[in-house]
């Protein structure tokens, strides 16, 4: 693309979010609007990025320079139009050869794609300002573009300086714009803010390069989605409705099973291969990664996981986690941060796990916590058993041995370590290590007091109960 800057405008207060965070912040797709819009700059290799920040710039700006650190920051103290907002820019990064794009940091459904293909028609024409422009039933609230008996641009007028008749155009201006450098330089400050809202519109430089006898040219956009923002709530919802629609299908036609569209939502950084199949009432959020053959769903939620292949995560709740090759996770399990599943293992029903990894062919199959652990392959941790990690101030890690064999309603009491092939008897606490091999139990052995229930629950049913059967042996 040669020397090309780019300029994102992300100064405005976006005060119909009615929120205290600033509006380019606001999430999408598991992204901010202003993320995607950066993700989109990326793909046209700019030479350099120049962000415009004001309202709430302690939020906005850190969260640019994380997410592009190469990009310059230019602080636009008083809100006075988009032609104030690039003046500051341009003077930011001094920037007076090649091409310069404008975009706005609220479009989040743009696409690189779609503004590569922009800039370099900009650049084959050579012209002084190319518009992206678009064609729209209803076209209230955007600037005109208005052309001549030739079809040549003269002119972006915004809604509220149009006529009648200029309000009848249906092409519009999607607020993306490119220029020649050395023009835009030149221009800038001969735009004036004599109008209704007293502010320095860009688009006034279309009239001052058709005065120049520049030429103007405008890159119409068929799907003119991609440009539109969300000054609200309930326009971001629907863009994000849209751009789940169009994320969902363009996996589907990757070759992935979605069985309800309508009720699966999958972020922008989800990566899926293909054979997986996605069951009704999912939701892949952050970096999710699934891999071939894996199935998930239904009714589970997946933030920043990776499944194996094969593997299948039913009715699940998980985060940061990882499931290995042919693993089994649920129903109705938490997997929280720090779980690792090996190749062929299962965390099974009501089980909750954390930092933790359980080995290949390892199971935990049903009501238990596992905190703060590492079980060995083969190994099964039986059912209602608790990790006791934390004393109350330290937390502290459980290390259980290959192809051991754990008893029902089991509690360790880290830190403990139970040896390779050792066992343990059910209900039992585990204070101290065990051998491998061995067999720890703890409590005495069983006690029945006979004609308890008669004794100690006279007029009861239990009682009752207990007579009809021949118990009415007193307790001595």
């Amino acid at each position: 693309m040669g020397n090309l800057t780019v300029i994102v405008l992300a100064a405005g207060g976006g005060t119909r979010m009615k929120s205290k965070t600033m509006k380019v912040l606001h999430p999408i797709a598991g992204r901010s609007m202003i993320g995607h819009v950066l993700k989109a700059v990326q793909a046209v290799e700019p030479s350099r990025v120049v962000a415009v920040v004001g309202h709430q710039r302690e939020q906005v700006g850190p969260h640019i320079t994380e997410l592009m650190p190469e990009a310059m920051l230019a602080v636009q103290e008083t809100q006075e139009g988009t032609g104030h907002a690039v003046r500051i820019a341009m003077e930011s990064c001094g920037a007076t050869t090649g091409t310069v794009i404008v975009a706005a940091g609220d479009t989040p459904m743009l696409e690189g794609e779609s503004l590569r293909t922009f800039a370099e028609e900009h650049e084959a024409a050579q012209r002084a300002v190319s518009i992206l422009s678009g064609r729209v039933a209803n076209p209230s609230g955007y600037g005109r573009i208005v052309r001549n008996d030739e079809g040549d641009v003269e002119a972006i007028v915004e809604e509220k300086e149009a006529t009648p008749e200029q309000r009848q155009i249906s092409e519009i201006n999607s607020g993306i714009l490119a220029f020649d450098a050395a023009f835009l330089v030149e221009a800038l400050p001969r735009i004036s803010n004599d109008n209704a809202k007293g502010e320095y519109y860009l688009t006034d430089v279309v009239g001052i390069a058709r005065d120049t006898g520049l030429t103007v040219g405008a890159h119409l956009l068929e799907d003119f989605t991609q440009t539109e923002g969300a000054n609200d709530r309930a326009q971001l919802a629907e863009l994000g409705k849209e751009m789940n629609r169009r994320i969902v299908t363009r996996w589907m036609r990757d070759g992935v099973t979605v069985m309800d569209p309508a009720t699966t939502w999958i972020e922008a950084d989800v990566v899926l291969e293909p054979d997986v199949t996605i069951l009704p009432g999912t939701q892949l959020l952050g970096a999710t990664l699934v891999h071939e053959d894996a199935v998930v769903g239904p009714d589970t939620t997946l933030k920043d996981c990776e499944v194996g292949a094969g593997a299948r995560v039913i009715r699940t709740h998980g985060e940061l986690a990882v499931v290995g090759e042919g693993a089994d996770v649920g129903p109705f399990a938490y997997l929280r941060p720090g779980t690792r599943l090996g190749r062929h293992g299962k965390i099974g029903t009501f089980v909750e796990t954390k930092n933790s990894t359980i080995g290949e062919g390892a199971k935990v199959p049903h009501l238990s916590y596992v905190g703060d652990a590492e079980i060995g392959e083969g190994t099964n941790i039986g059912a209602g058993t608790i990790f006791a990690n934390y004393d109350g101030v330290n937390k502290s890690r459980t290390v259980v041995g290959r192809h051991a064999r754990t008893g029902s309603n089991n509690t360790f009491v880290a830190p403990v370590e139970i040896g390779d092939g050792a066992a343990t008897g059910g209900g039992t606490v585990v204070r101290r290590n065990v051998p491998p091999g061995a067999l720890a139990v703890s409590g005495g052995p069983q006690r029945n007091l006979e004609g308890w229930a008669v004794s100690k629950r006279a007029g009861t049913a239990q009682a009752a109960a207990a007579a009809d059967a021949g118990d009415d042996v007193t307790e001595s």
